[in-house]
């Protein structure tokens, strides 16, 4: 099988990433957020391991690239926990540095400014996901992943070395974090230019999960997603009124602050400002 493929295997209608190639240099994520949705199709997900032979694999097919996007991971973080010790997901971007790609490093962790150095040598960003910038809150929802304040540290540390840097505000979570209107402003001030955002959506363990750490709002989500929502692509969905309410606020004080803004997957493309995954910063000037 294949380390590095195509982007979106499942031609998702809703996708709205440009043509890009992907590769998780792990398997599963030690992070244990809540709301993952790789956890329905990666058996195993939160016990995280290399992926086999790795490293010859990669030099092989790395070999070949063309100038593609190649986006760092989709399926699972590249800087799990255990990355600080093996260094693999360096020892990949060594491999990249010699080939011709562009690459979008989508990551949680603040163990990302470590490779900053070989960042800087190919054309590169990294799409850093804060889901809120309340540090109680993001234990609950991410326990095993660094802290918003050590995220938001990070994104300014990324700027400060010249990387360009976009922001996941992913998911928005009714009752919970969505209100980020402070969290934009502070990014703003940081320097961030870009903004994805995605709301929640629900599968059977992910809602699972959120329901044992967090009943009180669960139960106001349950009609929102049963009774109101939209069953779309395996996933049920907040209702479209209220997503576009939700994505509405964050697009309108990204507008307010000079910030570009996508969605993702959720059939409101129409709101984008620019390409929905931030990957139109590797077309800017450095």
């Amino acid at each position: 099988m294949a380390l590095i493929t195509p982007f979106d295997p499942w031609h998702s209608k809703l996708c709205t990433c440009p043509p890009k190639l992907t590769f998780n240099p792990y398997t599963g994520c030690d992070h244990k957020c809540l709301y993952c949705y790789a956890t329905s199709y990666i058996p195993k997900f939160y016990t995280c391991r290399p992926k086999k032979d790795l490293i010859p694999k990669l030099k092989k097919e790395a070999a070949k690239l063309n100038g593609e996007i190649l986006s760092i991971a989709n399926s699972s973080d590249p800087y799990p926990n255990q990355e600080a010790e093996k260094g693999l997901t360096r020892k990949c971007l060594e491999i990249l540095t010699q080939s011709n790609c562009k690459v979008q490093i989508i990551t949680k962790s603040n163990l990302v400014t470590r490779d900053t150095d070989l960042l800087k040598k190919m054309r590169s960003t990294v799409s850093l996901t804060i889901t809120t910038d309340n540090d109680e809150t993001a234990k609950i929802i991410e326990p095993h992943a660094p802290s918003s304040t050590a995220r938001l540290k990070t994104a300014e540390s990324l700027i400060a070395h010249g990387i360009l840097t976009s922001i996941r505000i992913d998911p928005i979570i009714p009752f919970l974090n969505d209100n980020p209107q402070q969290l934009i402003k502070t990014l703003a001030t940081i320097g961030i230019k870009h903004i994805t955002a995605s709301t929640y959506k629900i599968k059977p363990d992910n809602w699972q999960r959120l329901t044992k750490a967090l009943p009180k709002t669960t139960e106001k989500l349950k009609p929102l997603y049963f009774e109101k929502g939209e069953k779309i692509s395996r996933y049920i969905y907040l209702p479209k009124d209220l997503r576009f309410k939700l994505m509405k606020t964050i697009r309108t004080t990204a507008d307010n602050h000079g910030i570009k803004f996508g969605t993702c997957r959720e059939d409101l493309s129409h709101m984008n400002t620019a390409t929905c995954d931030g990957s139109w910063l590797l077309s800017t000037p450095t």
